[in-house]
């Protein structure tokens, strides 16, 4: 299964549901880039335009967005994402 090139999750500290994404992703041995939108306005910025909420955790997978998700949600976001990308790849 392809594996996304660029996978990018904004995150708040004392968020659960940020908590929660973390483990998943490390669970599945997912490389991501965390953002802190806390620590970083730009992260901050960045959250806000592509998602249109303040709210996190915000996952960014080649460009595809999922906003304020459970690990449910993350879970079949992936499984799109991941066939998605070996559509692509079958068609190239």
């Amino acid at each position: 299964m392809p594996v996304p090139k660029q996978v990018k999750l904004f995150v708040k500290p004392y968020c659960g549901w940020c908590r929660q994404a973390i483990r998943w992703l490390q669970a599945h041995g997912i490389s991501y880039e965390m953002l802190d939108v806390e620590a970083d306005h730009d992260a901050m910025l960045e959250m806000i335009k592509k998602s249109g909420q303040t709210l996190a955790p915000v996952i960014e997978v080649d460009g595809a967005i999922l906003a304020d998700f459970d690990p449910d949600e993350l879970a079949k976001f992936w499984a799109e994402q991941t066939a998605d990308s070996s559509i692509q790849e079958a068609n190239s």
